[in-house]
């Protein structure tokens, strides 16, 4: 099938809720014009320059999600642009991205990546540190950046219970994070594999790349 009957199909079983941003790392921009004439907006990438170069060459009206884990020495180059940042981790990158948001005279939107995997490749904080960051006074003097909600990475199991218990594990922070502050809105959880465990329990944007756009280049 072609990429926009992927899109159309998959939009078609998607609760009406739940964003889905199209994760077009390694691709082409002519396939992402092709998602983009088939109505998709929202677009995720991985790494800043690739995506920073896909910004400049596609319409205006797109919103362009940084999903992968950020280099701080990178920040500078999707600062004038990015739409929201999934995988912000530490509250260096936070001021990082102010930073630079103050520079380009931005509120830049954030997620805090919660770790809720096993793996130790997986990055992320736990929810102590996590909330450790939201009441500390640093944080609260950062006025260019705006935490809405969170994001986290199941392990890569085929374990379902497992991947149903990290996905309702980040639900339940979420939800705490949620009653301390309204603007907590997004829950960030669930991939090509795994998308449907994550929206059973909760989840309100997917990141979607091969069920779109076939198997990724590797590079």
């Amino acid at each position: 099938m072609t990429i926009s009957e992927n899109l159309k199909n998959f939009k078609k079983a998607l609760p009406k809720d739940v964003t889905l941003v199209a994760v077009s790392k390694t691709k082409p921009v002519s396939d992402l014009m092709e998602a983009y004439h088939a109505g998709q907006r929202v677009f995720g990438e991985n790494k800043i320059q690739e995506m920073e170069a896909k910004w400049q060459k596609m319409p205006e009206d797109i919103e362009w999600h940084m999903i992968g884990h950020v280099q701080r020495n990178k920040v500078k180059y999707m600062a004038p642009f990015v739409s929201l940042i999934h995988a912000v981790d530490s509250l260096k990158l936070l001021k990082e991205i102010n930073k630079e948001a103050l520079k380009n005279n931005r509120t830049i939107k954030c997620l805090l990546q919660i770790k809720i995997a096993e793996e130790e490749s997986k990055f992320g904080m736990d929810e102590a540190d996590a909330a450790s960051l939201l009441a500390s006074e640093a944080f609260k003097k950062l006025q260019n950046i705006k935490i809405v909600g969170l994001m986290g990475m199941a392990t890569f199991t085929d374990d379902e219970r497992q991947i149903s218990e990290e996905f309702q594990k980040l639900k339940d922070v979420f939800e705490k994070f949620k009653i301390q502050d309204p603007r907590f809105k997004i829950l960030s959880m669930g991939m090509s594999g795994d998308y449907k465990i994550a929206i059973e329990h909760g989840s309100n944007m997917v990141r979607v790349g091969s069920a779109i756009f076939g198997e990724r280049n590797y590079e």
